[in-house]
């Protein structure tokens, strides 16, 4: 016996090996959330904690070891025996840190990172590994699609394929009994209804068994298929099916072969005939099995019992929710009869020869019921003296078992009771051979169910013996195999003769497109024979699948595609190609690959294609792949255009810092690295709320209006999308300074955009404290590459009472007025304690901005020449030939975030030198081939 502690006081297990009589308690350094004990070992436990780690025990639980972390929940399973050969293998679907799941197997007490497998290659989705009797489910989901993969006996795992156009977006595995898997299947045009497919052996390929079946949602938002395997009958299900939204019961004896309607019973509880008429009327029945084990559901059934069937429902067109009654079949499903006209809870007791009933009720109760002959007639006994409110009835485990529990509570303030309920009184002996008849399972009078007559042993009904342990079936006779037996081939679907015929999407001879000349293949009749049935002889070789030679063909339906699915791949990484050949035969073949960056391959067949053609692109672009396949039948050549990329990692806006207002600036998105493959530009600037969307990374525009302007472009590059901003400021007239510095600024500069923007806002400080000039005037960029410089601007102010801006005489009183401070040292400042910098002036523009266009008035153009001339005498004229570096700097704009900037500069590289002596235009802008050029060096 083993008790858990309450987690909120402590972690421990206590653990009795003398049934109960002492327990040993054992600390643990983990929360269990949940046991999975071994089905045959019964001291191998594994244990599922809080914090998703699973661990393992081979002693009960006295010691533990971890096997895992990162587990999903419920998601971890025991080998089961005959398909693997190591008992303790535990399958168990992990987590990784980024958030995929993969499966995993490992040894419970060796689980090393060496000693894990990985059966599954690649991530599969996240909580989709189910492992069940012989097969093992995946799912992948890509395309926005899901796809399921099977594994069957641990092999290799396959793609299961449903009819073509079913296109599910869920799937739950019914049934893997018998090898042979049903899933309930949600297709595309489905809401909340599944379709029933049925597989082959190895549960690769599926065909329909039942459309529409009704689904509903449980309390935990887990889906809940209305649909009940019969114990006892391999083979027997009960589906609620949706019919021009009616609900009706249907029954199938052949794994959903052939389904029908229920016949609803002759006469009701008082014995008055009910008038139902098939297909019009029928019986119809709640299949939900009950999630708590301590209360019977609505439909019960035992494998010891085999004939008898117990559910709650009602007769006429369709499933109703009110006026339920109880119904029971002793006959597996051919006649019902009803036995309450209220909900009951029924409970098998000695091998389903005692019937015991309760009724479903929220009011105290003190009576049950029993039935010795197979709910026909009840008798009522008492089972306390005081009414209970019953909470619910447990049977005692066990083949023999005669002992039932009943608990519950005699008021709401009240402890539970527990009533123990033994029935072995009511019968004075054993039953012996001659208290037993014959009775042979059948569907309306067809003995050949699955193949075969089966008799199984029952009591006779007047006999109020003990059964004890169940004999079973008597006997079993294969019957000889009809069309009946068969059901249409994956690709198949039956018509109204009856008949398997291939579907619209169904190319027959594609079952020998793996075939080669010389070789056979199993060529389909169109019919298969159901998974477990024993029929033999009759049609079963006329219907049965038969080997034949490949024929010769020549290649037709050649594809290229990626493993996975997309057109892209990265530069210098691994991309796997495949071929896909629709039919022809495989060896014999010459395959012959481009590449279309100058390699190309050749293969003789397919068949050393299997895993993918890999291959490395060491450049970025769009290739031109193609693909020739010959035999001596023919030929075919298929293309794929492959995108290869290189990750995008930074993207900066170049532009100048400052403009002139309706003069045409030209902005240039730099990248890094410079050559990613296929990208699209986006771009807001000024006020617009609709982008510019191009394919080139420059673009030219103009500001009509002075002030700060932002512009921001983002560049797509697959799924990945980066962005930057940049202030630029739009004035008619400003001055511009080149800023030069103490060498010893050059020993500490990183050349990163971080440490130019925190400079930048230094040097703006020393020059506003040494000069008393407003910061709205100036604005500081220092530019990267070494040695050190900056540029810094004067620009026009309106100050905020509202009066004018500054004139170009003020302009030209603050530039004379700083360079004054320049050139006496007055500017510095302290980078770190001892290490002094001092700021100097490099040169002036002395022009005002203006635009010398015929427009202008004529006293414009004497204050420009006047200005001209007397910039003659001080300065040399600058038509600004020369390569300017550093165009993409940090810049401090008023009232503006500091952007940062990406500079693909790095901090060795030289940059040409830049005369201090040399003047600029105000407003005059940097060609953009040079400054890509620049950029680039």
């Amino acid at each position: 016996i083993m008790l858990l502690t309450d987690p909120e006081i402590e972690s421990s297990l206590l653990i009795s090996s003398d049934e109960g009589a002492t327990y040993q308690k054992y600390r643990l350094n983990f929360y269990i959330q949940s046991l999975l004990f071994h089905p045959k070992q019964e001291d191998w436990i594994l244990a599922y904690s809080q914090d998703q780690k699973l661990y393992s025990s081979a002693e009960f639980g006295r010691r533990w070891q971890l096997i895992q972390e990162g587990v999903v929940p419920n998601r971890f399973y025991w080998s089961v025996m005959g398909s693997n050969k190591e008992p303790d293998l535990v399958h168990l679907e992990a987590r990784t840190v980024d958030g995929h799941s993969h499966y995993l197997t490992c040894r419970m007490q060796n689980c090393t990172e060496a000693n894990r497998n990985k059966p599954f290659p690649g991530y599969i989705d996240p909580d989709s590994l189910i492992v069940q009797d012989d097969y093992v489910f995946v799912q992948l989901t890509s395309g926005g699609r899901p796809h399921y993969y099977v594994s069957y006996r641990r092999n290799a795992f396959a793609q299961m394929k449903l009819p073509k156009y079913a296109l599910p977006k869920d799937m739950h595995v019914i049934s893997t009994d018998e090898n042979q898997v049903f899933a309930a299947v949600q297709e595309w045009n489905q809401n909340d209804t599944y379709n029933l497919y049925i597989s082959d052996t190895r549960g690769v390929y599926f065909t329909l068994a039942l459309e529409n079946v009704q689904s509903s949602r449980g309390p935990e938002g887990n889906v809940m298929i209305d649909l009940y395997e019969v114990a006892g009958i391999k083979g027997m299900f009960l589906a609620n099916k949706k019919i021009d939204n009616q609900v009706k019961t249907f029954i199938t004896y052949n794994k959903g072969r052939d389904w029908r309607l229920l016949q609803a019973p002759d006469t009701d509880l008082r014995g008055d005939p009910v008038h139902c008429l098939l297909p019009y009327c029928s019986l119809h029945l709640h299949l939900k099995v009950s999630e708590n084990p301590y209360t019977s559901g609505i439909i019960a059934s035992k494998d010891t019992a085999p004939s008898i069937i117990v559910a709650s429902g009602n007769i006429g067109s369709e499933l109703s929710d009110t006026d339920i009654s109880m119904f029971v079949s002793s006959d597996a499903g051919n006649t019902w009869r009803q036995i309450f006209e209220e909900e009951h809870s029924v409970l098998y007791l000695d091998q389903g020869g005692v019937l015991v009933a309760m009724k479903h009720t929220s009011l105290p109760i003190r009576h049950l019921w029993l039935s010795f002959d197979e709910g026909r007639s009840w008798s009522k006994y008492s089972f306390t003296s005081i009414p209970l409110f019953v909470d619910g009835v447990l049977g005692e485990p066990g083949e023999e078992t005669l002992i039932m529990t009943v608990f519950g509570h005699f008021s709401h303030r009240s402890e539970w009771q527990l009533v123990k309920v033994d029935y072995k009184s009511i019968f004075d002996r054993r039953c012996a051979e001659e208290d037993y008849r014959p009775w042979q399972l059948h569907s309306q009078g067809e003995a050949c169910i699955m193949g075969a007559k089966r008799i199984y042993k029952k009591r006779k009904s007047e006999r109020k013996c003990m059964q004890g342990k169940y004999a079973g079936a008597m006997e079993s006779k294969p019957c000889v195999c009809t069309e009946a037996d068969f059901d249409c081939d994956y690709g198949y679907e039956r018509h109204s003769n009856g008949q398997c015929l291939p579907a619209f999407w169904f190319n027959p001879s594609s079952l020998s497109k793996d075939c080669s000349l010389g070789q056979s293949y199993l060529n389909s009749t169109g019919y298969r024979k159901v998974v477990s049935n024993n029929c033999t002889d009759g049609v079963r070789e006329q219907y049965t699948a038969k080997p034949q030679k490949c024929p010769g063909k020549a290649p037709r339906g050649l594809r290229i595609v990626t493993a996975d699915g997309k057109l892209t791949a990265e530069q210098g990484h691994n991309v796997t190609l495949m071929v896909q050949l629709e039919e022809g035969d495989v060896q014999r073949t010459l395959i012959q690959v481009d590449f279309g960056d100058g390699i190309a391959v050749s293969y003789v067949n397919l068949s050393s294609m299997e895993d993918g053609i890999k291959h490395v692109y060491q450049n970025v672009g769009i290739f031109r792949v193609t693909v020739q396949v010959d035999n001596s039948l023919g030929s075919d050549s298929a293309v794929l255009y492959l995108h290869v990329t290189c990750p995008l990692e930074h993207v900066h806006l170049s532009l100048p810092f400052v403009t002139t207002k309706n003069k045409e600036v030209n902005a240039t998105a730099v990248l890094w690295p410079s050559q990613v493959g296929t990208l699209t530009y986006v771009w807001w600037y000024g006020n617009n709320t609709e982008p510019l969307i191009t394919l080139e990374g420059s673009i030219s525009f103009r500001f009509t209006s002075e002030g700060m302007n932002t512009i921001t472009v983002q560049v797509s590059a697959g799924n990945a999308i980066l962005q930057d901003t940049k202030t630029i400021a739009v004035y008619e007239e400003f001055r511009s300074l080149r800023l030069s510095f103490s060498p010893n600024l050059d020993d500490y500069n990183p050349d990163i955009p971080e440490w130019r923007r925190d400079i930048g806002r230094v040097i703006k400080k020393s020059l506003v404290e040494a000069t008393g000039v407003p910061g709205q005037h100036i604005l500081v960029a220092v530019l990267p590459g070494l040695p050190t410089t900056a540029e810094l601007f004067v620009l026009p102010y309106k100050d905020p009472v509202g009066e004018n801006k500054r004139s170009a005489d003020d302009l030209e009183q603050i530039s004379e007025l700083l360079i004054h401070k320049l050139n006496q040292n007055s500017v510095h400042f302290e980078l770190k304690p001892g290490v002094q910098v001092l700021v100097h002036a490099a040169h002036l523009t002395a022009a005002p901005l203006v635009d010398l266009t015929p427009t202008h008035s004529g006293s414009a153009m004497l204050m420009l020449l006047s200005v001209v001339f007397v910039g003659l005498a001080v300065f040399v004229i600058y038509k600004f030939k020369r390569k300017i570096p550093g165009i993409n700097a940090y810049a401090q704009m008023q009232n503006e975030k500091e952007q940062e900037m990406i500079s693909p500069v790095s901090h060795s590289e030289s940059r040409p030198s830049v005369p201090q002596t040399e003047l600029r235009r105000p407003g005059q802008l940097i060609d953009e081939k040079v400054e890509s050029q620049l950029i680039g060096e």
